[in-house]
């Protein structure tokens, strides 16, 4: 039981013992002796025999994790990161002993605001096309070389060199890169050696708050090591369509690209990528890669030297909750498509624009990107079934995947684009806040005009924008948006779900019937 006595309590207690002791002490020959020992000795405690740190997996996983130098050209007219965001050590003597901490270029990555950015480094200088050296790290997944790092530490490169934690440098080669996830494997050729190697971890099984331990190569200092938690799952960081990071807050910096995020049991959990650092250095937010992610896709450039994914063929957007509403499903869930393009595996399947995309193959899909990612998962040339909300009523039609990496890019630039220009003689949607007139093209109602303090206004819709549907109906005059939308009311839906074109692209507005 603890000990909660006062002071007093405590004096009164040492006196007595004090009494006691002596009480038991006996003389012998002139030399006083303990006869009874009456007061308590002090808890002898055992060293503990757990340790708590992360020494044992670091020493075991070090081997592993390199440093990776890629040598390449950049052009000079390329504005570096460092130049978008100026720090007060860029203008430190050539010979300033801090130099090498501060001295960076473009760390390039993923991410696409300010103050996100993966984590390289990039140096060079001189005008016209530049020499240019950018490091980051990678780690070992097979004992015959092949080793993992980022697209973004190899992208532009021309010659790559893999330093080992004991300062040995050999020459890799480049077998494949995957920029949509930012991963790239490279290979090591070195017949007299073993490389100690780590396995991927079984991320699902990752929660938040648990550690992880990140080994890499920042600034320039290799073999260095961090440990943090796991901050959270799912980030979507606007990096790409299949973004799902994990978020760990294990300090990460320029050069960390590439390595490693471990877990106790030293198996990588994930791939750090990206930081988010309005000032340039680690403020506790890094992003990783899952494992699952990127075992696949080194897997695939193991095998094939690129990785093939699935493809639909479909502009899609999250459902919200006014969507639902107005569309009749019971939750937010799934996509909506807002523009099937021509000639893809979706129209031929006869997906049209405001069907609502809820499972694939029977499994539910939540979000647009989560169907990105399901999509991707599969192989070219696939047969699956699309779980559809049309017309409210469920539908499942069988699509045949394309393959996504044989997209023609410049598809989309060779769209027909431009300002939608406006027609004479306007009227006013009672109730809307909106002013409407015909297309000159026959198809859609163009808006002339949104009241500023509408519904319409506050969900973005904006004069110039077209109305080419309502609740699924295509109309060409205010007349058929006035009949689409009676139709939603006496079927006692709360929102109609306008189909808006702007340009070459279509959104979907839920905007609440007058008067419901």
């Amino acid at each position: 039981m603890p000990n909660f006595l006062n002071t007093k309590s405590r004096r009164r207690l040492s006196a007595a013992a004090l009494a006691a002791g002596v009480a038991g002490l006996a003389f012998s020959g002139g030399v006083m002796t303990n006869v009874v020992p009456s007061v308590a000795q002090p808890v002898q405690l055992e060293a503990p025999t757990q340790n708590f740190g992360f020494a044992d997996v670091v020493e075991r996983v070090s081997p592993a994790v390199v440093s990776v130098r890629v040598r390449g050209e950049e052009p000079r007219a390329a504005m570096s990161r460092s130049e978008e965001y100026a720090s007060p050590f860029d203008n430190l003597p050539e010979d300033h002993p801090l130099r090498r901490f501060f001295d960076f270029g473009n760390p390039g990555g993923p991410g696409q605001g300010p103050g996100l950015r993966g984590p390289g480094q990039r140096r060079g200088g001189g005008d016209g096309p530049r020499a240019a050296m950018s490091q980051g790290s990678g780690f070992f997944i097979s004992d015959d070389g092949y080793l993992v790092t980022n697209n973004h530490v190899v992208e532009g490169g021309s010659t790559y060199t893999v330093i080992l934690d004991d300062s040995t440098e050999l020459s890799a080669e480049l077998v494949g890169t995957d920029p949509r996830t930012d991963l790239a494997l490279l290979k090591v050729d070195d017949a007299e050696r073993t490389f100690t190697y780590v396995e991927f971890a079984d991320d699902s099984a990752v929660r938040v708050g648990e550690w992880v331990v990140a080994v890499g190569n920042p600034f320039g200092l290799g073999g260095s090591v961090t440990a943090g938690i796991v901050s959270a799952r799912g980030r979507d960081i606007g990096a790409g369509p299949y973004d799902d990071f994990l978020q760990i807050d294990a300090a990460v910096n320029r050069g960390n690209s590439g390595g490693p995020a471990f877990n106790l049991e030293g198996k990588v959990i994930g791939v750090n990528t990206a930081i988010f650092s309005p000032s340039g250095g680690n403020v506790g937010i890094a992003f990783a890669i899952p494992s699952s992610t990127a075992q696949s896709v080194v897997q695939s450039l193991r095998d094939n030297g690129e990785v093939s994914r699935g493809w639909l063929g479909v502009q899609i957007a999250p459902v919200t909750e006014d969507i639902a509403e107005a569309v009749g499903l019971e939750n937010d869930q799934g996509a909506i498509v807002t523009l099937p393009e021509t000639n893809t595996p979706a129209s031929d399947a006869g997906i049209r624009t405001g069907d609502v995309i809820t499972q694939v193959n029977g499994r539910d899909v939540a979000t647009p990107r989560e169907l990105s990612r399901t999509i991707a998962a599969f192989a070219p040339g696939s047969e699956i079934e699309i779980g559809l909300w049309r017309n409210g009523e469920e539908q499942t039609v069988t699509v045949t995947l394309g393959d996504l990496s044989s997209l023609d890019e410049s598809a989309s630039a060779n769209r027909s684009g431009g300002g939608q220009q406006v027609p004479t003689d306007p009227s006013s949607l009672s109730g809307y806040g909106l002013t409407l007139t015909p297309s000159e093209e026959g198809e859609g109602v163009v808006v002339t005009d949104v009241d500023p303090d509408s519904e319409a206004a506050t969900r973005g819709v904006q004069a110039g924008d077209v109305i080419v549907a309502v609740n699924g109906t295509e109309v060409s005059d205010q007349e058929g948006v006035e009949n689409a939308l009676r139709e939603a009311s006496d079927a006692g839906r709360r929102a109609a779900l306008f189909q808006l074109r702007s340009g070459d692209q279509n959104r979907f507005v839920a905007l609440p019937i007058s008067g419901s």
